[in-house]
């Protein structure tokens, strides 16, 4: 990745695993264009098609926060999922399984590059030794008729580029010379796999495995945290696990809870 940013044709295995990909010099939001795109033209954007670029100006966090990066330091990749497209059944209200597949994915591919301290924090931050290096926000298509999952991967960013100081990237983390084609191709393999089994069970998260494998993948579970709802609120706790439709489980006063939404901070003691 240079100075001219990345090309299409440095993604040699990213285009083979996936429907359609499309590589931007720079852009403000890889979701925002993808979501517009898929939505003008459905043909013409198939379930698993791509769309990326290794600068984009105004990109979007949860809680509709904005961050940006410095050119040719990090991708912003945008897939479109199509249930409709997909074999067996994902019905809407699996839906917020996708971007906890997505964690788990990028997660793996992430250590496939060397970082095998990666580790996901729910809902869908992946972290380096407790550092995020990626951030994922899933957006629904106007009609509902798919899903965009948008990723903001930290390759090459110094300490001097980064964000904020909880921010890390895979050269910071000892990844010398990270691989943006296998990384992604692993990524997009990885989700591909995940979201086809969880629809082959017809949406049913204890049905395909899919519950206790993301259980597992979570390192949120079974630790004590913070949450930061989005009332407000702050609740001190411990995550259990994940109910059903991938909320996270905690320890109240009165037995447990599922909290669907919130900021969440591991605590170390």
């Amino acid at each position: 990745m240079g100075a001219v940013g990345i090309q299409e044709t440095d993604l040699a295995r990213t285009r083979k695993a996936c429907a359609r990909l499309v590589v931007v010099e720079r852009t403000g939001s890889t979701n925002r264009d993808l979501v517009d795109a898929a939505s003008a033209d459905p043909s013409g954007w198939p379930h698993l098609s791509v769309l990326l670029t290794d600068e984009q100006t105004a990109g979007r966090g949860r809680q509709g926060r904005t961050w940006q990066a410095a050119p040719g330091t990090s991708l912003a990749v945008s897939v479109l999922l199509r249930p409709d497209q997909l074999p067996g059944d994902l019905p809407i209200g699996a839906f917020g399984w996708l971007p906890l597949l997505a964690g788990v994915a990028m997660k793996r591919a992430v250590a496939a590059q060397g970082a095998t301290a990666a580790e996901l924090k729910w809902p869908n931050d992946v972290l380096i030794a407790g550092r995020k290096v990626c951030g994922i926000l899933a957006e629904l298509l106007p009609d509902a008729a798919g899903v965009v999952v948008g990723s903001g991967i930290n390759l090459t960013m110094t300490e001097a580029q980064l964000p904020v100081p909880t921010a890390t990237s895979l050269a910071l983390a000892g990844v010398a010379a990270p691989d943006a084609d296998a990384l992604l191709a692993d990524y997009l393999t990885g989700l591909s796999t995940l979201v086809s089994e969880l629809a082959n069970a017809g949406g049913d998260a204890d049905a395909a495995g899919i519950r206790p494998l993301v259980e597992r993948e979570c390192a949120t579970v079974g630790r004590d945290v913070r949450i930061e709802l989005p009332d407000g609120a702050v609740r001190e706790t411990r995550a259990t696990g994940l109910d059903g439709d991938g909320r996270l489980v905690v320890i109240t006063d009165d037995g447990t809870a599922s909290v669907a939404a919130g900021d969440v901070t591991h605590l170390r003691y």
